[in-house]
């Protein structure tokens, strides 16, 4: 099974509190849930999700206690090993306990990262009679622990909140036996990337605004939706955030970002382009407030580059043992440093050089304001970074993870993961996007668990598992992805890729889930080109071809003969109708799975696929209606050119119609910030075009 154990409760039947089980919640009572006074903040704010889970089950919540005087005869006890007063409690219980708890308990989590045990036991430690210990090794092992046993025996889905997966309504929570464990994780650190997230600032508009010389992410995302978010990350046992695409610490409101995702216990750190926190508009906006105008060269102005590192350092050095730093040397806007820096050298020897000297004086300046004898660090190989570690051009600080990279959309790894020989000592990690702005998935998702599974594997077998990132932009578009992700990354041999998608569906969509399983193999096979195993466009690279040529279109209209290369337009529009073909048969049987479903089943899978496949559709007809009628121009028909253009302009009355399905209830203005792929824009154009070319066509109508 790749998932856990889930609603364990079911094939578990109360029976009473023998020895060893444990009543949480019956129609006379409520156990209290205790969290000694040593424990953090972030495993009382579990406690609070644990609470809050037991009321939306059972209309009644749990009160949350600090001293065990404070509890009646059955109570859930939280304890953190490494904290003196959990583990002072752990020993008491474990005293009054037949089989050495506490004991057990040391034994098996003492010194590890991350792991937990959960138990139900019978004790004689008053007031406590039947106690559900959830023990962690360090402090996110007990909130995993927390999380684990609300998902395995509550039936609390971890993406509930953006799966729109209420737990079932219960009046009783009580069982024989509770027992579940884990080790330390396979991979150390375990991260999403919150990236190209437009539609997560735009939704909610009180998120604060951010001063940006750029068309994107001029507000912050909402408390209302960072909140879930980082609950999510927790309740899949994820430990990591880059919390935006640009965080400037020096804005309260992206500060808030890392101050909530910190008071929940996950860890921070910073997108490639940021180094130390500081991206090229960070770096602008800094030096104006001073009064100064600093052009972004390190070959210039190291100086100055210094002086914001040790700036912004200083400013996340305050977040302690909860940052990873982020080492490099990127341009403004996600390209390489000599595309904003004239100056910078033209070899790549050089520009490998450069990159270096830059990360070694971050490297530096970390030692400095980082008090931990080993703080955690990273270097991310994208783009240019790849080519130049292939090359051999790259020298990384001692310590430092270096993180290979896939080579966009989630298909396959770059070059230097397979050639370059890994240093003795030396961690290394993975950057994989389950989404990517410009090729896309990104308003549709595009890779199924089964590769993004076969990526990591790869990373298992060759010892790259200190890190791994996942880009997941808006997050709800890519739920079971993240999902499945999230469970390899947690425990990578006990997770089984043939079977997780379909028990993925049982649990979700039964009695429909062989007709929905169908359904979402056939749109993730529609991605893959059959005889080759290539990948086929993705939504963002379908937006782009459509509006290159339709512009084309529009430069041409008045010619008598636009295109030089009819047969590559040909060719396109057959790989094009192939494609749509294949996306058609993926919804084939879609009112099947509606006929069977209602309720939140019902609006999951038309939120989570009916909606994605109706966009994709709508834009595959639209790129193929446009090349029809660029041929059609070719061979002189306008008139002909003008119908199938007006064809291309509807196919965006499919794209509205899925985004209407994904923008219901608490989902209001998802799209209203739909500025990556920005398909208003697209259909104007599209619009456009058609006006042109019916006034060309001597057709004086427009629509």
């Amino acid at each position: 099974m790749g998932l856990l154990p889930v609603l364990l409760w079911l094939s578990v039947p109360w029976q009473g509190a023998a020895a060893g089980g444990f009543e949480l919640c019956t129609p006379e009572m409520t156990a209290a849930i205790l969290v000694p006074a040593g424990e953090s903040e972030c495993v009382r704010l579990a406690a609070a999700d644990l609470a809050g889970d037991v009321e939306r089950i059972t209309g009644r919540r749990p009160a949350i206690v600090g001293r065990l005087e404070e509890c009646g005869a059955h109570a859930v006890v939280l304890a953190t090993l490494a904290r003196p007063e959990s583990a002072k409690l752990l020993d008491r219980l474990g005293a009054a306990t037949a089989d050495g708890l506490a004991g057990g308990l040391a034994a098996g989590l003492a010194g590890k990262w991350e792991a937990y045990r959960v138990e139900s036991v019978a004790t004689n430690a008053a007031p406590i009679e039947h106690a559900l210990v959830i023990a962690g090794s360090d402090e996110r092992g007990t909130m995993f622990g927390l999380y684990a046993f609300a998902e395995g025996y509550l039936g609390v889905a971890p993406l509930h909140f953006w799966a729109d997966r209420p737990p079932a309504k219960r009046d009783t929570l009580a069982w024989d036996n509770v027992s579940l464990a884990a080790g330390e994780p396979t991979f150390r650190y375990r991260g999403w990337f919150i990236n190209d997230e437009d539609l997560l600032t735009e939704w909610y508009d009180d998120g604060g605004k951010r001063d940006i010389e750029y068309p994107f992410y001029h507000q912050v995302t909402s408390p209302k939706a960072s909140a879930p978010l980082f609950e999510a990350m927790l309740r899949l046992r994820m430990n990591l955030v880059i919390p935006a695409s640009f965080v400037d610490i020096r804005n309260p409101a992206e500060k808030r970002l890392l101050d909530d995702a910190t008071r929940r216990g996950l860890l921070v750190t910073m997108h490639h382009i940021e180094p130390l926190g500081v991206s090229g508009f960070g770096f602008a906006d800094y030096w104006r407030d001073k009064g100064e105008n600093v052009p972004f060269s390190f070959v210039r102005h190291r100086d100055k580059f210094e002086a914001v590192w040790r700036d912004y350092a200083r400013r996340w050095a305050a977040y302690g043992d909860r940052v990873v730093w982020q080492l490099g040397l990127r341009g403004i806007a996600d390209r390489p440093v000599w595309v904003s820096d004239p100056s910078a050298p033209k070899t790549p020897a050089a520009r490998g050089k450069l990159i270096s000297d830059a990360m070694k004086l971050q490297w530096e300046i970390v030692r400095e304001v980082d008090r931990r004898p080993e703080p955690p660090a990273t270097t991310t190989l994208w783009m240019e970074g790849s080519e130049l570690h292939r090359a051999g051009h790259l020298e990384f600080p001692p310590g430092v993870a270096v993180i290979f990279a896939d080579n966009s959309p989630g298909w396959q790894l770059q070059r230097d993961f397979y050639e370059v020989p890994r240093e003795s000592g030396r961690p290394y990690g993975i950057y994989y996007h389950h989404q990517l702005w410009g090729t896309g998935p990104h308003l549709v998702q595009g890779v199924s668990p089964q590769r993004a599974h076969g990526i990591f594997k790869l990373a298992v077998e060759r010892g790259a598992t200190h890190y791994a990132m996942l880009n997941v932009s808006n997050v709800r578009e890519f739920v079971l992805g993240i999902d499945a992700s999230a469970r390899f990354l947690r425990d990578f041999e006990g997770f089984a890729p043939d079977g997780y998608l379909c028990d993925w569906c049982r649990e979700r969509f039964a009695p429909a889930a062989e007709e929905a399983e169908e359904c979402y193999r056939r749109l993730f096979d529609s991605f893959v080109e059959p005889d080759t195993g290539s990948r086929r466009m993705l939504d963002g690279e379908v937006r782009s071809k459509g509006l290159r040529f339709l512009k084309a279109v529009l430069d041409r209209a008045g010619q008598e003969k636009p295109w030089q290369q009819p047969e590559r337009v040909e060719a396109l529009r057959r790989r094009v109708a192939a494609q749509r073909r294949d996306v058609d048969a993926a919804g084939e049987k879609i009112d099947a799975v509606l006929a069977k479903l209602d309720g939140p089943a019902r609006r999951f899978f038309e939120n989570n696929f009916v909606a994605q496949w109706k966009i994709m559709r709508g834009l595959l007809e639209w790129l193929e209606r446009s090349l029809d009628a660029g041929l059609l121009l070719q061979e002189g028909d306008r008139n002909a050119a003008v119908a199938r253009l007006r064809e291309a302009a509807a196919a965006f009355d499919t794209v509205r119609e899925g985004k209407a399905l994904a923008s219901r209830g608490k989902w209001a203005n998802w799209y209203r910030g739909d500025k990556k792929m920005n398909l208003p824009a697209a259909e104007e154009l599209t619009q456009e075009v058609v006006e042109t070319v019916a006034r060309a066509a001597g057709d004086g109508e427009s629509r």
